[in-house]
C-alpha cells in the first residue's frame, strides 16, 4: 500500500515570489497571471491580507498549493488565487486551503472568488454558491 505524504497547511505572508510563480505555472493559472513581472508578483504577495500554503510533509517541504486573499477580516474575503499544482489536483488540496481560510477568517466572514471555467464544477462540489450578479472593470495592463 502506498501512503501519501501528509499535507501541511500554513499562513505564509512572506512567501517567496519564485515559489508563487512556480505554483501559478504548475497549476495552469500562470496563463492568466503576470508570471513574467517579478515586481508585480512581489506586490501581489506583499499586499495580500491572507497567504495560505499547502506543502507536502516530505524532504524540502515542497509547495503544492496556495490561496491568496484580500479581506477586512470582518465581512468578506476575496480569494484572488486558489492554485494547486496539476500533479496534486484531485487530492483535496484546494478544499483544504479553502477550509483553512474559513477557519482563520471565522464564521462571520464570507468568501468570494472568480473561477476559471474548468474549475466551476469543483466550487459547486464543495458547496460554494454561484453569484449571478457580479461585475468587473478589467485592468488596462
Amino acid at each position: 500500500m502506498i501512503t501519501r505524504p501528509k499535507v501541511l497547511y500554513a499562513s505564509e505572508p512572506n512567501l517567496d515570489a519564485a515559489e508563487f510563480r512556480r505554483v501559478l505555472v504548475e497549476s495552469g493559472l500562470g496563463v492568466t497571471r503576470p508570471i513574467d513581472d517579478d515586481v508585480r508578483l512581489k506586490a501581489m504577495l506583499a499586499n495580500a491580507d491572507l497567504v495560505l500554503t499547502a506543502r507536502l510533509d516530505a524532504p524540502g517541504k515542497p509547495l503544492i498549493g496556495l490561496a491568496r486573499g484580500v479581506t477586512d477580516f470582518s465581512w468578506v474575503c476575496y480569494i484572488s488565487e486558489l492554485a494547486v499544482c496539476k500533479s496534486a489536483q484531485g487530492l483535496g488540496i484546494g478544499k483544504g486551503l479553502l477550509d483553512e481560510a474559513r477557519r482563520q477568517l471565522g464564521p462571520s466572514v464570507a468568501m468570494s472568488l472568480i473561477s476559471v471555467p474548468d474549475a466551476v464544477g469543483f466550487y459547486e462540489r464543495i458547496g460554494m454558491t454561484r453569484m449571478a450578479d457580479a461585475f468587473w472593470f478589467g485592468r488596462e495592463r
